[in-house]
């Protein structure tokens, strides 16, 4: 059954849902995201992954500040839309537009909800040591990611994983679910089940300074969190005046006396700092208007044995 389809989004990860419904038999009629905003060192207005695909293809953009208006509501209704996919577009849907699509919209969702409900929920799942992810297809209503559950796919989560990596990995099991469902949407809506009341938690969204590195903290939080923060917003500390830049890390059970932020020396895996429990091993580092380095190479250049990182 061929759909008529609005979507919804705006990074790069609801590229893929996208790309896939327009590769179907599915017909999208429009394309919803975010407006432009400045990026990159000139600040040059950039437009969103999803709306460079949507033009590639040739279909209308449409890029509201808020769904609230009614002419931007009306702007939805005159589509005629069988369904609605939503996917990390950035904006509330109201009442009003849930409703109008036939069969209502779909959200496709990054976590295993009621986990990880809200915007950064795959960087917060690798933060907290969540051994297994997944995507979630739900039924949107008006609350924040808590409507019933259409479909499933579940994704372990390695120790060694990055949020880029989940990252890539989550994005096209979304896309191949989505198809499923809208395969035999009536019969999916019909099966669908609500969340769980137990076990809700919430993403918060990103901040830059999250990626500096406490080193008060034990060095599996640390190294989960340079993984979690991989590649946005990143992780970093002081040594010095300088900012060092960590692109990846490991914890070793390793026990020491020495004050947390201590650099204790180098190993063939990298440059061992002692952490209010445990050592980090820091195995790729970048200078101030350096460029990211395997910990021996950085060495090279750089011996911080005995230094203090703040």
């Amino acid at each position: 059954m061929a759909l008529k389809v609005i979507f919804a989004g705006t990074p790069d990860f609801a590229t893929y849902p996208l790309r896939a419904l327009l590769n179907s038999e599915h017909q999208v009629v429009a394309v919803f995201t975010q407006p432009d905003r400045p990026a990159g060192r000139g600040n040059k207005l950039t437009a969103s992954p999803v709306k460079l695909l949507a033009q590639q293809y040739h279909i209308p953009v449409h890029q509201p500040f808020s769904l609230k208006q009614a002419e931007d509501q009306a702007l939805i209704q005159q589509y005629q839309a069988d369904v609605m996919v939503v996917v990390a577009y950035g904006l509330l849907l109201p009442a009003a537009v849930l409703n109008m699509p036939r069969y209502g919209c779909l959200n496709i969702h990054g976590s295993l909800l009621p986990r990880w409900r809200g915007a950064a929920p795959i960087a917060r799942a690798i933060e907290a040591g969540d051994k297994q992810t997944g995507v979630d297809i739900m039924r949107m209503d008006e609350g924040l990611d808590t409507g019933d559950i259409v479909a499933r796919a579940v994704l372990p989560i390695l120790a060694s994983d990055t949020q880029q990596q989940v990252h890539d990995s989550l994005a096209p099991m979304g896309a191949e679910l989505l198809l499923n469902v809208l395969s035999d949407l009536p019969r999916f809506l019909q099966q669908a089940r609500p969340q769980p009341s137990e076990g809700v938690c919430y993403a918060h969204k990103l901040s830059k300074a999250e990626g500096k590195i406490d080193w008060q903290q034990p060095a599996e939080v640390l190294a989960r969190k340079v993984h979690a923060f991989s590649p946005w917003p990143g992780s970093f500390c002081h040594w010095g005046e300088q900012i060092l830049k960590i692109g990846a890390a490991h914890a070793l059970n390793d026990q020491t006396t020495a004050q947390p932020g201590r650099v204790l020396g180098i190993t063939e895996d990298g440059i061992l700092v002692a952490t209010a429990e445990g050592v980090l091993c820091l195995e790729q580092l970048q200078r101030t208007g350096g460029k990211m380095l395997a910990a021996k190479a950085f060495s090279q250049g750089c011996d911080l044995t005995g230094q203090q990182l703040s």
